[in-house]
């Protein structure tokens, strides 16, 4: 199985912004986590980031065919990017939605996400181990 990481805006800035909010670790230190514990499930994990819309939709374009899942934190564009949604509705396999932070106690606007319904599931508020919990999705959906 192969999985597409894929993070957008400000979240290159992991491990500097908002430790509060965001702990303390880098967005390069989750990928190389989270890189291996995928193959110690046997699932091949690539990362991606972008701070461009565009280059995130032609991210999902290219991983058509040569992933069987996504797993995305679209940052702010989660929340007004009918692009974004569909393109991952093209993608027609098993998309996971993660966020950090939990968006349905934050801001107003932050409270709907327009790409949920492109997605198979949601994982919010748990903090980086929401990335965990969606590797663990696709590894028990591997194993059927």
């Amino acid at each position: 199985m192969k999985l597409m990481m894929i993070n957008g805006p400000n979240l290159n800035l992991l491990g500097h912004r908002d430790k509060s909010m965001y702990g303390p670790m880098s967005l390069d230190e989750l990928s190389l986590g989270l890189t291996e514990y995928a193959k110690g499930l046997g699932i091949s994990l690539d990362s991606y980031q972008s701070n461009s819309e565009g280059d995130i939709i032609d991210k999902i374009h290219a991983s058509i065919g040569k992933y069987d899942g996504i797993i995305i934190n679209a940052g702010a564009l989660t929340h007004y990017s009918y692009a974004l949604h569909d393109a991952l509705e093209e993608f027609r396999l098993p998309v996971i939605e993660v966020h950090i932070t939990n968006i349905h106690k934050r801001e107003d606007f932050r409270h709907k996400s327009v790409i949920a319904a492109a997605c198979k599931g949601q994982i919010v508020g748990l903090g980086l181990e929401g990335y965990y919990l969606a590797v663990d999705y696709f590894s028990k959906l591997n194993k059927k």
